[in-house]
């Protein structure tokens, strides 16, 4: 019998990490939340028989953004076997929200506490035995980085699958609202999911639309349903999500109270000392300027033009074609096979592979922005400007990964929750000259103004001002009116970039911008050799001034 195991926690919370941990799979790491955009899946390395599945990273089950849908779509429907609930030890508070709604679905629950080395370095203590009594549920300390506890605690989650218990949750709330929910749950008791009962009553009470529907209740039900929940809030002078989001967190609080103490109850951490200079109203963006000028100098000044100029200049240069022509000359292959294999494929193939050092080096560079926890303070840093603009501070990402490759910046547009802003990124982060626009940029301004040098910068800045005037000008539209959606973001402690996590994301990229972008090119270096080789009759040329693209190139240049 299959088993599955949810992963389910806050982003940042190292979810990801403990999912690759788990199954030896290797997935995108990272301090952005939303990385994980959709349910991923793969068996756990201790029992094939155990499929580990990766939840988006969430708040809350309430069905406001992409992820949040995706997680709760399946937690409340396809209902697996086991809960394990990654949760940030180090920040209690926020993260326990989501633990105290996953305790009410019903489903066996399982606590993972990760970051447990920030807990200790911060000279903090958490009764777990405490903790677990209180939400009804077992607790493990993990380090999902280091791999402490992750076996420990994941065939613990197999042997909760196993004994088919449902989760009965254990908190409650202050007795007036806690009497409210009972009535309530007198409704719909014979509708509601027994093991899920506290959820859904809890839901109802909310006026949660998508519950409401599938308890599919009669209009008699509804009225009396309003009424208690209407009485509810006039008391509380409060709407209903808000009286259970209130209650939460101070039920919450109570527990922390009960279970964690502080050595330094007043006192900032070293990431909030850190925040204070790199997010400062003044300081941030000199910082951030000083910071993305480091990134490009590495990989498009030295390092990665480097890598890019040898495999250009020497390994498809000289290498590979003093290999290969001789080869394909001595076996007497015909002209246009020849010239095909030479001047097309292999050509199309070094036109990709080309960019790959500068691409490799900016994206070791962003991964250890993401992983270290910088990359996070940047859309923050930025939100502010986007706004005026019409775009979301989550639209830099997009933004800063097209600066190398426009492919791969579109493919991160996924992180961004409201449809519009994803559209309105998309159509304008392409505006940024990328590594290969570059070469474009510089060919023209060359040829055309060769004694000018401040052309080359003023076409790249160029570049950035019409992403600004292309927000301006489509939110003035009716298919994108509207104000950006709200920016809640993650800011995670900062802490050592994992070498084995840059590399992953750096692979993970580097693939992927080979995948996406190397058909495209190959196809298109084909499509220029066929044009450029051939004349209308179909014979190979050896004049390009012969060839198709030619004569297409002279009807262009007479209209």
């Amino acid at each position: 019998m299959t088993i599955r195991v949810a992963l389910a926690g806050n982003p940042n919370t190292g979810k990801t990490t403990l999912f690759n941990a788990l199954t030896g799979s290797v997935q995108h790491v990272g301090n952005w939340p939303g990385v994980t955009v959709e349910k991923k899946e793969a068996r756990l390395r201790y029992n094939k028989d155990v499929i580990v599945e990766d939840l988006p990273g969430i708040y809350s089950l309430s069905p406001y953004t992409t992820e949040e849908i995706v997680a709760r779509t399946y937690i409340i429907n396809d209902r697996p076997d086991v809960i394990l609930n990654i949760v940030d030890a180090s920040n209690l508070e926020r993260n326990l929200y989501l633990t105290t709604q996953l305790v009410e679905v019903g489903v066996p629950v399982l606590l993972a506490l990760n970051m447990m080395d920030v807990v200790k370095r911060n000279g903090d203590t958490i009764d777990m035995k405490k903790l677990g009594d209180e939400l009804g549920c077992e607790v493990f300390p993990i380090s999902a980085l280091k791999g402490e506890g992750i076996k420990a605690a994941a065939l613990r989650a197999v042997e909760l699958a196993k004994e088919k218990k449902p989760h009965v949750s254990h908190h409650t709330y202050t007795p007036e609202l806690e009497g409210k929910l009972d009535e309530i749950g007198a409704l719909i008791a014979d509708k509601a999911d027994k093991d899920g009962m506290r959820w859904y009553t809890t839901k109802v009470f909310e006026r949660d639309e998508q519950i409401m529907k599938a308890l599919d209740l009669d209009a008699a039900t509804k009225s009396k349903i309003d009424t208690i929940v209407t009485d509810c809030e006039t008391q509380e002078d409060d709407d209903s999500e808000g009286i259970i989001t209130n209650a939460r967190y101070e039920y919450i609080a109570k527990l922390i109270e009960q279970c964690l103490v502080k050595k330094n109850k007043n006192g900032l951490t070293a990431s909030d000392r850190v925040d204070q200079i790199v997010t400062n109203r003044i300081l941030a963006l000199p910082i951030f300027v000083c910071i993305i000028f480091l990134v490009y100098y590495l990989s498009i000044s030295t390092i990665g033009t480097a890598g890019t100029d040898w495999i250009n200049d020497h390994l498809f240069g000289d290498i590979i074609p003093g290999i290969v022509d001789p080869a394909l000359t001595n076996i007497g292959l015909s002209a246009w096979l020849h010239s095909l294999i030479m001047d097309g494929i292999i050509a199309g193939v070094g036109a990709v592979l080309g960019f790959l050092p500068q691409m490799l080096v900016l994206f070791i560079c962003l991964a250890i922005l993401e992983d270290c926890g910088y990359m996070a303070r940047i859309a923050f840093i930025l939100d502010r400007i986007f706004r005026k603009f019409g775009l979301s501070g989550k639209s830099f990402i997009p933004v800063l990964v097209s600066t190398g490759c426009g492919i791969p910046g579109i493919m991160s547009s996924r992180t961004i929750e409201s449809d519009n802003d994803r559209r309105l990124t998309v159509l304008s982060a392409t505006f940024m000259p990328c590594g290969a626009k570059l070469p474009i940029i510089a060919l023209i301004t060359g040829a055309l103004f060769p004694h000018s040098t401040w052309v080359a910068p003023s076409a790249y800045f160029l570049g950035m001002v019409s992403i600004v005037v292309s927000g301006i000008i489509l939110k003035k539209t009716k298919l994108f009116a509207g104000d950006p959606t709200p920016f809640v973001i993650e800011l995670p402690a900062y802490h050592i970039p994992s070498p084995l996590n840059v590399v992953r994301t750096m692979i993970d990229r580097a693939l992927a911008f080979v995948k996406k972008a190397g058909t495209v090119i190959l196809l298109a270096t084909v499509i220029v050799w066929f044009l450029s080789g051939f004349d209308w009759h179909l014979a190979m040329v050896d004049d390009i001034s012969n060839s198709i693209l030619a004569s297409i190139g002279k009807v262009i240049g007479h209209i």
